[in-house]
């Protein structure tokens, strides 16, 4: 590196570019760096080389472009190197179990970087080192991976993906060899192993030399086969599928979605649903959508609505664009759309599973092994059908990590793990894969619906139906958008310090009174005999929930993977009480107190998400 290129003025910062432009070789990222120094652009460097990005539970996930704190080709060597070194120290027999590699359809051509060319470059690194790597020969839903992973028999899975974040984004998302997302201590592991390894290796970067090795295979046609014989498993009712006349439209938001989804429905014996013509094929720029995000609601979902009335269909599916998530809307008969919540749709997938499951088993003690689970900022109907039915329910943190983890423990113990949601559009309705699916979720919702229909059942009349025999639970969600961390810590902060004192939870928020607190920051359960939280804490991350004397519940958390404050809320209500109206004024009101109260010092340094 020449020695004007090294003149910012701060010693690490020139050694972190010196070391980038020694061991880059993606012409267009070295270029950007050398511009930034030339201009001596001291801030754009900054941001590009102070931290590295952190390798946690959900892997990666940043913006792509130049520089340790972005997706590129380098970190995404380094990155690679450090879990292969891993994984070497963990499995004897790596070399010969192998890996699985997936990516979605991501491209940043600013940079040079895509997912394909990231898969390719992780599977240079496994390859250097004699291990085995089923590469997708194409794109693929993330469900896929985890899928391939238990099929197979690997030792780990790596997810290219971003799922449903900007389009600037990428990610890189990491499996065990249970099939499940990885969680502590094997990210501390990871990342020291990254840090150990940050020169690329010789054969790293040779992505022509790997793709023709013999230890490269394409899993693509063996898996795409494999996992719809295996969510087959849970079509029901074949008799009705073809007769029903339900017409459902379905967009992948300009995702990997619209082949699998058809593929799905096609297993199913359901009718092809109608696909949104701009939004079906894979476009990295995402034209039609300000965030390429089902959860988002109505403003994704505006062609799709179109394209319903065109075809009088009365349904619409959404995945986001690594299919792993499910939103669902309903024409209702005043010709609104009505869009559910995640927490809707876990409870009529929940009921419908169960129904299924019953169906099907007349031993009245095989639902003594029976489970669902649910995450804890989600709604907690699916414990109210488990009291009144008879099988267990268990929550997780938040987080498909840990549903999927627990659900690998229980079905390891022999028992059936029938369904598990969290609020954020996930589910997973097949323990064939241990993360939430998309695909195979359509699937199963279509054959709900289809069912529904010869009951002359809709969706809405269901979920009323869930409610009134389980008891109404009504939920209002949101979220603030914060950039500043120093904001975000202070305002937990001043919860657990409340007016001032020291380690002194709020006791009432406006006319709420709060009749317990669970901080899964610091470890702390006011309900507990100890006062020591059950479920796993982490200091790196914020969550507080607070228990209401009205059978309200809120909980307040930061985002693993976006400058989000979000909060939860739910009124749990007993069967027989279906005042809807005085219900949602309630949970309303608990809301508004909440932003009053908890967020009122900080709110003009927090953006409100915009409906």
């Amino acid at each position: 590196m020449e020695k004007h290129l090294c003149a910012t003025g701060d010693t690490k910062l020139d050694e972190a570019v010196r070391l980038w432009l020694q061991f880059d070789k993606n012409p267009k990222t070295i270029s950007t760096v050398q511009e930034l120094v030339k201009e001596g652009n001291v801030e754009a460097l900054k941001k590009c080389f102070s931290s590295r990005m952190e390798f946690g539970t959900a892997g990666l996930r940043a913006a792509m472009g130049a520089g340790v704190a972005c997706m590129n080709d380098l970190t995404i060597i380094q990155t690679t190197q450090g879990f292969c070194r891993y994984l070497e120290e963990s499995f004897a027999n790596l070399k010969e179990r192998g890996v699985v590699i997936g990516y979605d359809a991501r491209a940043h051509p600013a940079s040079g970087g895509s997912s394909k060319r990231f898969a390719s470059l992780a599977a240079a690194v496994f390859i250097s080192r004699g291990v085995p790597v089923h590469l997708f020969s194409n794109i693929t839903p993330t469900p896929f991976v985890p899928f391939t992973v238990s099929h197979l028999g690997l030792c780990a899975g790596i997810m290219v993906t971003a799922s449903h974040n900007p389009k600037q984004d990428n990610g890189y998302k990491v499996y065990w060899d249970n099939g499940a997302q990885i969680v502590s201590p094997h990210d501390k592991g990871i990342t020291k192993a990254i840090e150990e390894n940050l020169e690329p290796w010789p054969e790293s970067w040779d992505t022509p030399g790997a793709l023709k090795s013999p230890l490269l295979k394409d899993p693509y046609e063996d898996i795409h086969t494999e996992y719809f014989r295996a969510i087959q498993k849970h079509c029901h009712h074949r008799d009705i599928n073809k007769s029903s006349g339900v017409k459902i439209v379905h967009t992948s938001v300009h995702g990997v979605g619209h082949t699998f989804v058809q593929a799905a429905f096609k297993a199913f014996d359901l009718q092809p649903p109608y696909a949104v013509e701009e939004q079906k094929d894979p476009d990295p720029e995402f034209p039609t959508v300000k965030y390429p995000n089902p959860e988002e609601g109505k403003g994704v979902l505006t062609l799709s609505f179109a394209l319903a009335e065109r075809e009088g269909a009365a349904f619409v599916l959404a995945n986001d664009p690594d299919a792993d998530r499910l939103a669902i809307a309903e024409r209702q008969q005043s010709s609104q759309w009505r869009v559910f919540t995640g927490n809707e749709l876990g409870a009529l997938l929940g009921w419908w599973m169960f129904h299924c499951w019953k169906q099907q088993n007349s031993d009245s003690a095989a639902v003594k092994s029976l489970y669902m689970l649910s995450s804890t900022v989600s709604s907690k109907i699916l414990r109210a059908i488990a009291l009144k039915e008879g099988f267990h329910f268990e929550e997780t943190l938040t987080g498909f990590k840990w549903l999927g983890n627990r659900t690998k423990t229980l079905l390891d113990q022999g028992n059936t793990v029938l369904f598990a949601f969290e609020e954020a559009i996930g589910y997973m309705c097949s323990p064939f894969v241990l993360d939430k699916d998309g695909v195979s979720a359509a699937a199963i919702a279509g054959e709900m619906i289809s069912y529904l229909a010869t009951k002359q059942t809709s969706l809405s009349q269901q979920l009323t139906a869930i409610f009134e025999e389980y008891g109404y639970h009504i939920s209002k969600n949101s979220y603030f958008i914060c950039h500043d961390q120093n904001v975000v810590r202070g305002l937990f902060e001043r919860l657990r310090n409340y007016n001032g004192e020291k380690d002194t939870y709020p006791k009432e928020c406006g006319r709420f009174s709060i009749s317990a607190i669970r901080d899964l920051t610091t470890g702390y359960d006011s309900n507990q005999p100890d006062n020591k939280a059950v479920l796993p804490t982490s200091r790196s991350s914020q969550m507080i929930t607070f228990t209401f004397s009205n059978g309200g519940l809120a909980t307040m958390r930061t985002s693993g993977t976006e400058p989000k404050i979000k909060y939860y809320t739910e009124l749990c209500a007993a069967p027989g009480n279906s005042d809807v109206t005085q219900l949602k004024k309630e949970v309303d009101e608990l809301v508004d107190a909440i932003i009053e109260n908890f967020f009122e010092p900080e709110k003009n340094k927090l953006q409100l998400k915009a409906d």
